[in-house]
């Protein structure tokens, strides 16, 4: 990606157990399986390093007991690594004090959790300005900014409402406004909408998104639901026993998976939902370029019926209009049905 790097992750490790730290340091770093079992250590998180570019939405997903939530939780130092390095500005965030990191994570991290953690006897408006509260901020002030973003998320005329007199969908919005009130430049949300009724999901996830593209945070979420990443993400990092098994776009997780592991996630996903034309253009253009034009980041299942009915190539362009490649009849069949045409 071409934005700078916002957060850097190298080598971490998270180990539970009777001495974690001389555990790796006598395996040097590399333990094999049979060294945790037999010395009655846990390796959540296993040797992860990624980066996070500014601006983007990275999906960390997996089962249950892959390590995601472990990961946010060391990203975020609620819980602390066991080694590694983490970059913030190029300052190692585990070599801050704990009031230099509580200070950070007050001032530059938002935080969403899948059970709302709202305040029962305060109302959505006083939730949302709490973190502005702890902060100092004077009760005027702050409560203008919590209306703002109490209707950023759509709930005006609900900020006198207490939680026991909001739906579910509606505390996740409160949430979701609390945690932005700070203006954070790193998002974390973990499973945010996986406790929520399927159609209230979607609609989180379409306001989610709607969000993202007036705020341009740099966004990790974590979920266990493929769709859901789909939907959302610009990468997806794919784990399995705290090792991140693929870190990909979501057209390539589903193109061209690392293993059977993360071939079986998008087993039963329609690909013309997920891919778009420049995923598989061929870049070489003829000399003659056909006339009708798709972009590059159309998806196949808003091209493939006009495509697979006049049986016409397309002439991809890419953002600026400039052409970037050519869609074939033959790639677009290959690519939704396995060769297949019937």
């Amino acid at each position: 990606m071409n934005m700078p790097v916002k957060l850097s992750c190298r080598g971490l490790w998270k180990v539970f157990g009777p001495r974690p730290h001389a555990f790796l340091e006598r395996h040097d770093h590399r333990p094999a399986e049979a060294d945790f079992a037999a010395s009655h250590h846990v390796g959540a998180v296993r040797d992860v390093s990624f980066d996070v570019h500014e601006g983007e939405i990275l999906v960390i997903m997996g089962l249950s007991g892959s390590g995601k939530s472990t990961l946010i939780r060391c990203l975020t130092r609620l819980i602390e690594p066991t080694a590694g390095r983490m970059e913030f500005e190029n300052r190692d965030l585990l070599k801050l004090s704990r009031v230099e990191h509580l200070r950070l994570r007050r001032d530059k991290l938002g935080m969403v959790f899948q059970h709302f953690g709202l305040l029962p006897h305060r109302t959505a408006l006083d939730n949302v300005a709490f973190p502005l509260e702890v902060k100092g901020v004077d009760k005027e002030a702050r409560r203008a900014i919590a209306r703002r973003y109490l209707s950023i998320v759509g709930l005006d005329g609900k900020e006198a409402f207490y939680p026991r007199e909001l739906s579910g969908g509606q505390k996740q919005r409160v949430g979701i406004a609390r945690s932005l009130t700070t203006d954070p430049e790193i998002w974390f949300l973990d499973e945010p909408f996986s406790a929520l009724d399927p159609l209230i999901r979607r609609d989180l996830q379409d306001e989610f998104l709607k969000l993202q593209k007036q705020l341009h945070k740099t966004i990790i979420f974590i979920t266990h639901d493929f769709s859901e990443a789909l939907r959302v993400a610009d990468r997806i990092a794919i784990m399995k026993d705290g090792r991140i098994i693929q870190l990909d776009t979501p057209e390539n997780i589903v193109l061209r998976p690392a293993d059977g592991y993360v071939a079986r996630f998008g087993a039963d996903t329609p690909k013309d939902s997920v891919l778009s034309a420049g995923a598989i253009a061929d870049t070489a253009l003829p000399e003659r370029l056909p006339p009708r034009r798709v972009y590059d980041h159309q998806k196949l299942s808003d091209i493939a019926p006009d495509m697979l009915l006049d049986g016409e190539d397309r002439l991809v362009l890419d953002a600026a209009d400039l052409p970037a490649g050519i869609l074939t009849r033959r790639h677009l069949v290959s690519a939704v049905f396995g060769g297949r045409t019937s």
